[in-house]
């Protein structure tokens, strides 16, 4: 695990200026807010606003980013002063909740922005629970929360914007489905009802802290889209709220809220979070862990009591989390997964086309962003078959196929990035047999994407003109390369719908 952290690629060094832009834009935020006169709860409110600013505002432009970010307070405001409102009114307060969870998950229908808002509205009800917020407190916090969100987009879009310049992120949508069939219908179900399951039992355990269980649900839900991804996704957070307790048992609870040092690793804590959550969902839970745990600290209720207690409620909202899954409109890992391998096999198709019209010659073609776009297919393919590939999963058969399928596909990644390379040079040479692999490769992407791939695939039919092994030229060798990954991917993906390919 520490590893996967610390030795992942930082392209770009895009996680530490992320971590480090969070860290300013955060800190500012606090300071704001306590220039402007906000008690300690006001700060915290503030400081958690920008925080989800800057960490869920993800979609593909600098201009779609800053939108995103002003409907931040639109959807806030309203929850925070509803949360206010019921604060004394449990049963009113409870299924509210629930239904602010149901539309949060609901709303990622509408792509980033739905996901980014979505989060925001639930935080902000969470915040509410968190702070015992009551409607004499709103100006502060409706305050809080402008100041931060404002202070947070000064620096991400002004001071410190980096994404200005670089091209547009592809992100891939889910496929269209309409009804219960779409992945997120079926999910807000999922997320709606484990939410009530985890806010039941969790106030069973504690009538103070129940909507940490609730939080536990509601995160384990965020950016999983199958059964086995959620989880897998169960399992590291409760690892992680563990380890994080452990390490709040070494740290926190001795500084016990000394405003000096808890300044300090409230700053390691938020760049913990940020710097680790694209490689290590566990980590992150720890680095959130230690920052609440602080936070406590700050308000002077942190003892080991409270500590034990949160990792009872997280484990209640995991259980939550895990019923849902299993028994309620579950999305199986196998569906999912086939989606994104077919989107990622037809944008290798989409790569080669492009990468064709360039080598003959066309000034229009540019394969360079649906090379974009394939890394970012296959880091989904990546993450659906998670759960397939866990250490934890006793499946053999299904991880060597799902292991099979990723190193396959990131050989169809590499040759696509090389052919590209090769296409771009000027004076890269072509004839026609350029022209004859790349309508292979067409046809081998078909094969295994279209109604015959649903059934089988024969992967004799995929080679039968592949290139012999002799050849020399740049682009005909990645073509060739990719001609074999697309035909040694036949054999895992014969397996027919109803089988356990790589699904769960």
């Amino acid at each position: 695990m520490l590893k996967r952290v610390f030795v992942a690629p930082d392209p770009g060094r895009a996680r530490l200026r992320f971590a480090a832009r969070a860290v300013l834009g955060i800190g500012l935020a606090v300071v704001v807010c306590g220039l402007a006169g906000h008690s300690l709860v006001g700060a915290v409110t503030g400081g958690l606003a920008a925080l989800l600013a800057l960490f869920t505002v993800t979609d593909a432009t600098v201009r779609a980013q800053a939108l995103t970010t002003a409907l931040l307070p639109a959807v806030g405001l309203p929850v925070l002063a509803l949360a206010a409102e019921l604060h004394d009114h449990p049963v009113a307060r409870d299924l509210t909740f629930l239904a602010v969870v149901g539309a949060g998950v609901y709303a990622r229908r509408w792509g980033p922005r739905g996901h980014s808002l979505g989060v925001f509205a639930f935080m902000t009800f969470f915040v509410a629970q968190f702070l015992h917020a009551t409607t004499d407190q709103l100006p502060q916090l409706y305050a809080a929360v402008v100041l931060s969100v404002l202070t947070a987009a000064a620096v991400r879009f002004g001071l410190w914007c980096y994404e200005r310049g670089l091209p547009p992120a592809p992100v891939p949508a889910q496929p269209a489905r309409t009804g219960l069939a779409r992945v997120t219908t079926r999910q807000a179900v999922q997320a709606a009802t484990g939410a009530g399951f985890a806010l039941v039992v969790g106030q069973l355990v504690s009538g103070q802290r129940w909507y940490w269980a609730v939080g536990a649900t509601w995160w384990i839900f965020v950016n999983t889209a199958s059964r086995g991804e959620t989880l897998v996704r169960g399992f590291r957070r409760v690892l992680g709220t563990v380890i994080g307790i452990g390490l709040g048992l070494l740290v926190a609870v001795p500084v016990g809220g000394a405003p000096a040092p808890t300044a300090a690793l409230l700053t390691v804590c938020v760049f913990g979070i940020f710097y680790t959550a694209a490689v290590s969902y566990t980590w992150m839970m720890l680095w959130v862990t230690l920052l609440a745990e602080l936070l406590y600290g700050l308000l002077g209720v942190l003892n080991p009591g409270l500590l034990a207690l949160r990792v009872a409620e997280t484990g209640v909202g995991a259980l939550g989390a895990v019923l849902a899954v299993l028994f309620v409109l579950p999305v199986t890992t196998h569906t999912t997964t086939h989606a994104w391998i077919r989107r990622a096999l037809r944008c290798v198709h989409a790569c080669t086309a492009e990468a064709a019209a360039r080598l003959a010659g066309s000034p229009t073609a540019d394969p360079a962003p649906r090379v974009a776009e394939l890394e970012q297919l296959v880091a989904r393919v990546r993450l659906s078959v998670a759960p397939l590939v866990h250490p934890l999963n006793p499946m053999l058969g299904r991880k060597r196929r799902a292991r099979r399928v990723l190193a396959l596909l990131d050989d169809c990644a590499r040759e696509i990035r090389g052919l590209v390379a090769v296409a771009a040079d000027p004076e890269a040479s072509h004839d026609a047999r350029l022209a004859a692999a790349c309508w292979r490769v067409e046809t081998a992407v078909e094969a295994l994407t279209g109604s015959a791939g649903e059934r089988a695939v024969d992967g004799e039919h995929v080679t039968a003109h592949a290139f012999p092994p002799t050849v020399a030229e740049p682009a005909l060798a990645h073509l060739h390369g990719l001609e074999r990954a697309l035909a040694e991917l036949a054999a895992p993906l014969r397996t027919p719908p109803g089988s356990p390919l790589v699904g769960a």
